[in-house]
């Protein structure tokens, strides 16, 4: 079984710094591309930031220049640093992983962690 569990969301006021992580565990045979989505109440869920298997990056421009997106292959982990974080920002923070085991390629959620940033 594949899992992906978030970790390191919390309370922080504006101007701040976070780092989220998501580890993967199960049965791989590859990791095609990660990613953070976000998805505060009344609205839909939004792609963050990406990070495919060759290291190339995207981002929302909404948080590019504030968040970068980084993996460590040997951990299976894949993190979001969060920088010059804005109430807007406040919101429900998903990892996403495109990956194949031996029943083909699919998508992969974590369960999500809160990130709030209020002073």
């Amino acid at each position: 079984q594949v899992q992906l569990v978030e970790s390191g969301g919390g309370l922080v006021q504006p101007g701040g710094s976070l780092r989220l992580s998501c580890a993967v565990s199960g049965s791989i045979f590859r990791i095609y591309g990660m990613g953070w989505y976000r998805q505060a109440p009344g609205k839909q869920r939004e792609l963050v930031a990406a990070i495919t298997s060759d290291s190339t990056t995207n981002y929302a421009d909404s948080v590019k220049g504030r968040f970068t997106i980084s993996r460590d292959n040997a951990k299976n982990t894949v993190y979001l640093q969060m920088n010059s974080l804005k109430p807007e920002d406040t919101a429900g923070y998903y990892c996403n992983a495109d990956l194949s085991t031996l029943r083909g390629r699919m998508d992969y959620w974590g369960k999500g962690t809160l990130v709030t940033v209020s002073s």
